[in-house]
C-alpha cells in the first residue's frame, strides 16, 4: 500500500537553539505575565514528522509573545524524534519507539517499560499538569481539511465551537480506545475535571498551509482566553461540523487493505466493506460512517482508521 512521497513545502529546521528553557526541563519555555489568569500550553511536536507544530511554537517564540495576563508555556515535545527526519522516510520519525501521544496514563507513567518517548513524556509529566487549558497541535499523512479532536466533555466543546477554526469536530465520547492522548492526562481526562484540552489536527505534515493553520490557531487560542489580544485579520466562521468518533480499528496483520482507496471523510453505507486485515474485515458500522485519519502506511499494532459518524 506504499504510496507517492509526499510535496514538502515545510521541512525541520535546527532547533538547539529552544533546547534551554527556562523550567528546568529542555525544550519548555514559560512566561508569567504577573496578573492573574489561567495557564496555557502550547505543544508542539508529539510526533516527531507534525512540523507544523514547530512553526506555530517558535512564531509565538520568535515574535516574542507575552501573555498580557497568567501563564504562556511553550513545548516541544518528542524533538528526538523529530531530528530522526529523513526525507527519503519522511513519515518514520513520528515516533522512535512509542507513540508519545498514546502514554499518558498513571499506568503507562509509573510502569517500569522504558523508551525515549515515556522519558520524555514523565519529564513533560509536571508541565502537561499544571496547564489550565492546553493545545496540542498535530497534522495528518493525508493532505485533508483540519480538523479538532477532543474528548466530548461540554467544556472542549464550548471552546472548539468558540473558537471556530478550523471547523471540523471529532469528538470522542469514549476516548481514544487505542491508549491515552496528552490531552486526558490527570484532570483534562475527566468528565468532572477542569480545563479545556485540545488537538488541532491542522492537514498535511509538510504543507505550509499546515504551518498557517498551526499558527493561527494556536494565537487563536491563546486569545480565546485572554493571553494575547485577538488577531485582526480573522477569517469569518464557517458552518461547523461535528463527528463522532465510535471505534479505533488497530492494523491486526501485513495483509491490511483498504477496500477502494480512502484520504479522510469518505462517506460508507451500513455494513459495507471498508477494509481486510487478513482475515478480518471492517465494515460501516451505521449509514453515513466516515473515515478518519487512514493509515497511510498500515504497520500492525498502530491505527488503522477511526470510524465515526456525524453528529
Amino acid at each position: 500500500m506504499s504510496q507517492n512521497p509526499p510535496v514538502f513545502e515545510v521541512l525541520p529546521r535546527d532547533l538547539s537553539a529552544y533546547r534551554q528553557g527556562n523550567v528546568g526541563i529542555d525544550y519548555v519555555h514559560r512566561f508569567e505575565s504577573g496578573k492573574p489568569g489561567p495557564h496555557v500550553l502550547i505543544n508542539a511536536l508529539t510526533h516527531g514528522n507534525e512540523i507544523c507544530g514547530m512553526v506555530a511554537a517558535t512564531h509565538l517564540l520568535d515574535t516574542g509573545v507575552r501573555p498580557l495576563i497568567g501563564t504562556l508555556t511553550i513545548s516541544f515535545a518528542n524533538v528526538a524524534a523529530y531530528e530522526s527526519f529523513d526525507p527519503s522516510r519522511p513519515f518514520e520519525s513520528r515516533q522512535l519507539v512509542h507513540n508519545l501521544n498514546r502514554v499518558w496514563s498513571a499506568a503507562e507513567l509509573d510502569g517500569t517499560t522504558d523508551s525515549p518517548e515515556l522519558q520524555r513524556a514523565r519529564a513533560l509529566r509536571p508541565v502537561v499538569a499544571a496547564a489550565d487549558h492546553i493545545l496540542d497541535i498535530h497534522s495528518t499523512s493525508q493532505d485533508v481539511q483540519p480538523f479538532w479532536v477532543y474528548p466530548a466533555y461540554p467544556r472542549n466543546a464550548e471552546a472548539a465551537l468558540a473558537l471556530g477554526r478550523p471547523p471540523v469536530h471529532l469528538v470522542m465520547p469514549s476516548g481514544l480506545g487505542s491508549g491515552t492522548p496528552l490531552i486526558q492526562h490527570g484532570r483534562h481526562g475527566q468528565a468532572d475535571g477542569t480545563g479545556v484540552a485540545l488537538v488541532v489536527e491542522c492537514g498535511q505534515h509538510f504543507l505550509q498551509s499546515a504551518a498557517d493553520v498551526a499558527t493561527a490557531v494556536a494565537q487563536d487560542f491563546l486569545a480565546h482566553f485572554g493571553l494575547i489580544a485577538p488577531l485582526a485579520d480573522r477569517p469569518a466562521p464557517e458552518a461547523q461540523r461535528r463527528y463522532e468518533l465510535l471505534e479505533t480499528c488497530m492494523v491486526r496483520t501485513a495483509d491490511f487493505r483498504f477496500a477502494r482507496p480512502v484520504q479522510g471523510f469518505e462517506v460508507f453505507a451500513n455494513g459495507e466493506l471498508i477494509a481486510t486485515d487478513g482475515p478480518h474485515e471492517i465494515r460501516a458500522l451505521c449509514d453515513d460512517c466516515t473515515v478518519m485519519m487512514p493509515t497511510r502506511e498500515p504497520i500492525v499494532g498502530r491505527e488503522a482508521v477511526y470510524l465515526t459518524r456525524p453528529i
